[in-house]
């Protein structure tokens, strides 16, 4: 695909189709859709006195121009002027770059920007990007039919308010683009069933980065390596699958030599039925989604190496299936995790942050700056935040504030929530050091209590995304997020 800063008006800029605005009530056109009507006869005014467009946020209108320098106009409505900000200029992208997709307009040229109500040439050029890099996914489904023909949309710009704004708007198109491919391979990496996508497929694929950039090393620990480093609570999970467990390491090299990187910990359980506390049958099917941590971190890496990050990055994901068998973990086993500490396993489905806890433990052979875990970690954030904000929790506030600033500005938002001494207190055990689980009451945040109990003298903070890594219903499947979220991040450490 294409990416280019447009320079011309819309009534002289060739291409198939100029995506322009309208607001709802006394607003009228965007400028870019005023000059437009004007170089039109007034054709697109005639549409309002009609009735035909009313400037509703969301609302599209497409129309053949008879031969103009554009030979379509998409008008799109922006709602009230003065309320388009940075999330509705986002929604307003992706509803017109979803329907240009489906005609056969080889290019397109957005003049949107114009109408944010708090301007910023390199975040608008980048939430345009990844607006087009989502219109255009498509979920790898395994049919036996034809797959659909590619859309025709082959080239897209963004129109610049002033020419002093070409190389942010320039820099936010490449840094768009490349969060735009993080996102689509963290989509198709949970969107597999877990039958494909396995553990040994994670591993492929990480290897297959390392391949595809010479700035990214790959390493693949098997399970003999685990034993090795005294990982028992990991272990614990994978005991009742066929299926061997990994701990994938990925290292980004874009920073210089003996910097200390930023080290993602993505939870990759392929398949949770639970274990021995086995979950209700319905709704199980999207347990294939348990792994949207792990596929964030890959989806973070591909998006670095993609943009040449000015940092050193390491990824961390330890892969297994949760499954039920006679070899299973039970509920009030003990375990030892490679910290040391003893864990007396209540429930078997509290186990990403079983995994989890050894991978942090092992991240610590990096003398990381900073170090985040992903996980789609429990039911209980999405009670508390729903499908809209992921979680942080963190044990630097620091650290936190620029997580919770990254989501803003990358409309890719999360809350940060407390810690405090009574959440640690839910967790102790009469058997072991402590309990992996507690009740339902604040479970979001005793499972990042029970995390933080292996960070003392990291700079952490843990990611909850159970609400916000996928879709449910009719639209069912992984959203992208918070990929978007991290390369800000990254992007702010670098």
């Amino acid at each position: 695909m294409r990416l280019f800063v447009a320079t011309a008006s819309p009534h002289r800029q060739k291409t198939d189709c100029a995506i322009v605005g309208l607001h709802e009530g006394s607003g009228g056109f965007t400028g870019s859709a005023a000059a437009l009507d004007t170089a039109l006869a007034g054709r697109l005014g005639r549409l309002i006195k009609r009735g035909d467009v009313h400037g509703k946020t969301g609302e599209l209108r497409l129309i053949d121009t008879d031969g103009a320098a554009c030979q379509r106009v998409m008008v799109v409505g922006l709602g009230k002027k003065g309320a388009f900000g940075r999330k509705q200029y986002r929604k307003a992208l992706l509803a017109a770059l979803g329907a240009i997709a489906k005609t056969g307009a080889r290019d397109a040229v957005s003049y949107l920007a114009e109408s944010v109500a708090e301007p910023d040439a390199y975040y608008d050029a980048r939430l345009a990007a990844e607006a087009l890099g989502a219109a255009l996914y498509r979920v790898p489904a395994i049919r036996s039919v034809r797959k659909p023909a590619e859309p025709a949309l082959k080239s897209f710009g963004i129109a610049l308010a002033e020419a002093s704004q070409k190389s942010a708007t320039q820099r936010g198109l490449d840094n768009g683009r490349a969060i735009a491919a993080g996102s689509a391979l963290t989509r198709d990496l949970a969107n597999l069933p877990a039958n494909v996508c396995t553990p040994g497929y994670l591993a492929q694929q990480a290897k297959e980065l390392a391949r595809s950039y010479q700035s990214v090393r790959t390493q693949v620990l098997e399970e003999r390596d685990l034993k090795r480093l005294k990982m028992g609570s990991f272990l614990s999970v994978t005991n009742g699958t066929d299926e061997p467990a990994k701990l994938i390491v990925m290292r980004y090299d874009g920073g210089r030599a003996g910097q200390a990187p930023v080290a993602l910990v993505g939870k990759g359980v392929t398949f949770d039925s639970g274990g021995i506390s086995l979950k209700q049958p319905p709704g199980m099917d999207e347990m294939k989604f348990d792994m949207t941590g792990a596929a964030s971190v890959f989806g973070a890496i591909k998006a670095a190496a993609e943009m040449g990050l000015k940092l050193n990055v390491v990824g961390i994901v330890p892969a297994c299936e949760n499954m039920p068998s006679g070899r299973a973990t039970k509920p009030g086993d003990i375990v030892r995790s490679m910290s040391g500490q003893t864990i007396e396993v209540i429930n078997t489905d509290a186990e990403g942050r079983l995994i989890l806890c050894d991978a942090l433990t092992y991240a610590r052979r990096f003398k990381p700056a900073a170090v985040v875990d992903i996980a789609t970690l429990t039911g209980a954030c999405v009670i508390a935040l729903g499908a809209h904000l992921s979680a942080v929790m963190s044990n630097d506030g620091e650290l936190a504030g620029e997580l919770t600033a990254a989501g803003l500005r990358a409309e890719d938002r999360c809350w940060h929530m407390p810690m405090a001494e009574e959440y640690h207190e839910q967790l102790k055990s009469n058997f072991a050091d402590f309990a992996n689980a507690c009740g339902r009451d604040g479970g979001a945040i005793t499972a990042a209590c029970f995390l933080a109990k292996f960070t003392d003298g990291l700079h952490w903070a843990h990611l909850d995304i159970a609400g916000t890594a996928y879709l449910t219903g009719s639209h069912k499947g992984s959203t992208g997020r918070p990929v978007p979220l991290l390369l800000d991040f990254l992007l702010g450490r670098a």
